[in-house]
């Protein structure tokens, strides 16, 4: 689906993208090749350091993503940011409109968000 706005929410175990417009929305889902695992620190741990992010889920992300022209970034934790970072880091922040905490919203409060944000957003645009 070919459109102007899309909104991914994600957290680090799976993520799921809408294209959307006044009349329609399109949806995929997605999910993370690796074993769920924590990411944060564990106390104990023998090196005590993070989890690695998984690159090549934010990359899927990324190319799921494509088709839209804008896009909005939610979800809880950090994984929404180190997606914005992936992408940043690739010189495609032109099409970050806004990156925002979702905790777990259905999928149509995901949409019914996504449409408000961009309509706001849009009304700023000259």
């Amino acid at each position: 689906m070919q459109t102007q706005h899309a909104v991914a929410w994600l957290d680090h175990r799976e993520a799921k993208v809408f294209f959307f417009n006044r009349e329609t929305t399109e949806s995929l889902k997605l999910a993370t090749t690796l074993a769920h695992h924590q990411i944060h620190n564990k106390a104990g741990t023998i090196d005590g350091k993070r989890a690695p992010e998984d690159q090549s889920f934010y990359h899927d992300i990324v190319t799921a993503l494509q088709p839209a022209k804008e896009w909005l970034i939610v979800g809880p934790g950090s994984a929404k940011d180190e997606l914005a970072k992936h992408i940043r880091d690739r010189h495609l922040n032109d099409r970050i409109v806004g990156v925002e905490p979702a905790d777990h919203p259905t999928e149509a409060q995901i949409v019914a968000h996504a449409r408000s944000f961009f309509h706001a957003a849009d009304r700023m645009l000259p």
